[in-house]
């Protein structure tokens, strides 16, 4: 499996990071090795004094495919979670700063915890998800899909033009405003609506 991820997909987290509004979907990948499932701990890594969370909806891919057109998107997936796409905010900041790729920012060890799944059909609308992340109980992080500048099927048309889509791949579709810095004890509890789906200790 492989994570396909969005990045710059709500305003006001672009405007937080003083990044360009991108005119089409900001693409990179982490490999399978960023995955963290089971309310595994996350362990900070040692070559980051900057590890920014950002929470975000997580598509579970559930049929191959290759060149998606927009209308039939909601077909290759039948899963919704949550997910926090970690970032080594100072590596990334390096990296940019001299126009290199910034891989080891996004998709090191851990970098993707992944909390659990609720099927498509309990969704009433896919264009009003409300989803928010908690730290130590404090409300951190708050979105809605309303708010996505690129939505699913947009996301699913533009991806499937460059990677194909295999069963049990993640798209990650982006964080809202709100990022910030985590710390060694630390306990990030995730929900879209009122149901908790992640839940897990920065070690």
């Amino acid at each position: 499996m492989k994570i396909i991820a969005i990045g710059r997909n709500y305003a006001e987290h672009i405007e937080e990071l003083k990044n360009e509004r991108p005119s089409e979907p900001v693409v990179f990948l982490k490999p399978d090795t960023a995955v963290l499932k089971n309310g595994a701990p996350f362990y900070h890594p040692d070559f980051s004094q900057n590890i920014h969370h950002e929470v975000e909806l997580v598509l579970k891919v559930c049929k191959e495919g290759k060149y998606i057109q927009k209308q039939f998107a909601q077909r290759y997936f039948d899963e919704i979670g949550l997910g926090i796409d970690f970032t080594a905010r100072d590596l990334q900041e390096k990296c940019k700063s001299k126009g290199l790729p910034w891989e080891i920012a996004k998709a090191f060890n851990g970098s993707a915890p992944v909390g659990d799944f609720l099927p498509v059909a309990e969704f009433k609308d896919l264009k009003d998800i409300d989803f928010h992340l908690l730290i130590n109980g404090e409300l951190r992080q708050k979105g809605n899909t309303a708010m996505m500048l690129f939505d699913f099927g947009t996301i699913i048309e533009y991806v499937s033009k460059f990677f194909t889509l295999k069963k049990g791949d993640l798209i990650f579709t982006g964080t809202p405003a709100g990022v910030g810095k985590v710390n060694i004890g630390d306990r990030l509890v995730g929900f879209i609506g009122d149901k908790k789906l992640l839940d897990f200790e920065v070690k």
